[in-house]
């Protein structure tokens, strides 16, 4: 098992393992290749930033068996999914903002990341499993009262793509059983969001191929496979904190705009 991090330092930015209160600095392709480099940074000298720049960041509604049940909603066979901007993504400790002029309900999502490490296309679940390269923690952010601005229209793309609704992190953890993990959400401290990962109503290799169908993943993809009971508004001057054990604590304040 390996926790990869991205930080900042100055102008300089880079990314390694993280160990302890150090992280061991690495050169090259995080997913091709990335080689040691000697040199250790202690976590009090750097800035921890989002660990990857997806190309791709797409996001799963309704599945989890708990969420849809309480919902009414039907299982669905094939993942229901949309794209969120990739430039939305933030790192640990950044501030959420809610877009300029924007005075509507802001949502938080605590979710399981899956972190695609090479590129797949219409693959089996075996090929897509092995395409996994780990897990991160991830903050769907949704500007609720726009995405049912226009009756004619369900805005997805805009309600979950404005700058900063996308943290992600604080790590990429490889060698972890999805299946035995647990979201936690706390805002201020008090949980809101416990939910267990293994409530899936598609498990992540099999989101994975169906999704690899349609549409070509890449090393750096990042597909969140969505949320359960327990996802609520935010309030100005909150902080939001994802928590998978294994991976971290993804904590983000909810700024004024």
């Amino acid at each position: 098992m390996a926790l990869w991090v991205r930080y900042a330092r100055g102008d300089a930015e880079g990314f390694g393992v993280l160990e302890g209160e150090a992280i061991a600095a690495h050169a090259g392709d995080l997913f091709a290749g990335a080689t040691p480099t000697g040199e250790r940074l202690a976590l009090a000298d750097i800035r921890l930033t989002a660990p990857l720049r997806p190309g791709a960041f797409i996001g799963l509604w309704n599945n989890f068996h708990e969420a849809a049940q309480k919902q009414g909603n039907a299982i669905p066979e094939f993942p229901l999914y949309f794209l969120k901007n990739p430039r939305c993504v933030i790192g640990p400790g950044e501030a959420i903002r809610p877009p300029a002029g924007y005075a509507g309900k802001v949502l938080y999502e605590g979710e399981l990341g899956l972190v695609i490490g090479r590129t797949v296309s219409n693959a089996d679940e075996a090929t897509a499993e092995a395409a996994i390269f780990g897990l991160t923690c991830v903050n769907d952010v949704t500007a609720l009262d726009l995405l049912t601005a226009d009756a004619s229209f369900p805005q997805w793309a805009r309600a979950k793509g404005c700058d900063g609704f996308g943290p992600i992190g604080p790590a990429i953890a490889t060698g972890l059983d999805w299946a035995a993990l647990r979201v936690k959400v706390a805002l201020n401290g008090r949980v809101r969001q416990d939910y267990p990962c293994a409530d899936m109503i598609l498990p992540p290799a099999r989101i994975v191929s169906l999704i690899s169908r349609e549409m070509t993943l890449h090393p750096g993809d990042v597909i969140a496979c969505g949320t359960s009971v327990g996802a609520l508004p935010m309030r100005p001057g909150m902080e939001v904190a994802v928590t998978i054990e294994g991976i971290g604590t993804l904590a983000n304040a909810y700024a004024p705009a």
